[in-house]
């Protein structure tokens, strides 16, 4: 592991936390997340991005300037369904997309509280149809809250018999809001980013009453059995470390073909500091060569 591993580590459990804790409003982060990322988050020069709409809604797309593969790499943001963007998350998507060689879309999907469940999962079904109707290979991901997002979205078309995508991934992903997971309690401590103390205010404002249990919230509940294969990935000292466990678990027993790691003493969601981290690189390269794989692309030359 790196030494900017820990140095990373100490100054989100010294910045970041405390400012998740106090924030007072979805928008407070919506505002601190979209600063933050154009300060810190920067994507490779190979790489343009181009807003345009899909399913009546914007949508920011990553592409290469050269020559690239028809593949598509679906992304739904994290940010606990309240805040986050496609611009917060564009910079780690094209550093993932100029590594497969492939094009990225991030939807911009409706928010809680003003948008609750399941507002998000049905755009992410009406973008995801849309995506199926252009030319190539398309694989799902997204990280934290936008991963769980993707992975009841595989979940609900399996449960409808639609046409599958060739893979899924997430980073981190949140797969329980019922917040049953031992890692909840047992890593509030070592976890560098989110508060513990808060995921129940931020599942309420999600769910506005409807079930904890329904799989198209809680992806952990839904039955992959026929699934393509998925890839996730989190650390050890993660308060959502067990929602990857428990999901990946599961998928095992229903002879998903799942590959799953975890990192040690990572934080949440680290490939966005691609910028900065090497393991973040690492990881979005090894994502990269699955992806690949997965889809016949061909990765580009570097």
């Amino acid at each position: 592991m790196s030494l900017l591993r820990s140095i990373l580590n100490q100054y989100l459990r010294l910045t970041e936390k405390p400012h998740m804790r106090r924030a007072l409003h979805p928008e407070d982060l919506r505002r601190s997340f979209e600063a933050k990322a154009r300060l810190f988050f920067h994507a490779p020069w190979s790489m343009q991005f181009e807003w345009d709409a899909l399913a009546g809604e914007d949508a920011l797309w990553a592409r290469p300037r050269r020559r690239a593969s028809n593949l598509t790499i679906l992304y739904f943001h994290g940010g606990g369904y309240v805040f986050g963007s496609p611009r917060t998350h564009g910079a780690m998507l094209a550093s993932l997309a100029h590594r497969a060689g492939a094009h990225a879309v991030l939807p911009r999907y409706p928010l809680a509280p003003e948008h609750p469940f399941p507002a998000s999962v049905d755009h992410a079904r009406a973008v995801y149809d849309a995506c199926r109707a252009m030319d190539g290979p398309l694989v799902i991901g997204g990280d934290s809250a936008g991963g769980g997002l993707a992975l009841s979205l595989l979940g609900s078309l399996l449960a409808d018999g639609a046409p599958l995508p060739a893979g899924v991934f997430a980073f981190s992903p949140l797969t329980d809001l019922t917040f049953s997971g031992a890692s909840i309690r047992e890593h509030a401590e070592t976890e560098v980013v989110l508060p513990a103390e808060r995921v129940d205010e931020m599942a309420d404002l999600y769910l506005a009453g409807a079930d904890p249990t329904d799989p198209r919230a809680s992806p952990l509940f839904a039955d992959f059995t026929g699934a393509p294969p998925v890839w996730i990935t989190t650390g050890d000292t993660e308060i959502l470390c067990d929602d990857s466990r428990r999901i990946v678990q599961r998928m095992q027993e229903q002879d998903v073909p799942v590959t799953y790691i975890e990192e040690r003493d990572l934080p949440h969601v680290w490939p966005i500091f691609h910028n900065t981290l090497p393991e973040a690189r690492t990881t979005l390269g090894t994502l990269a060569n699955w992806i690949t794989a997965q889809t016949g692309a061909s990765a580009p030359t570097r």
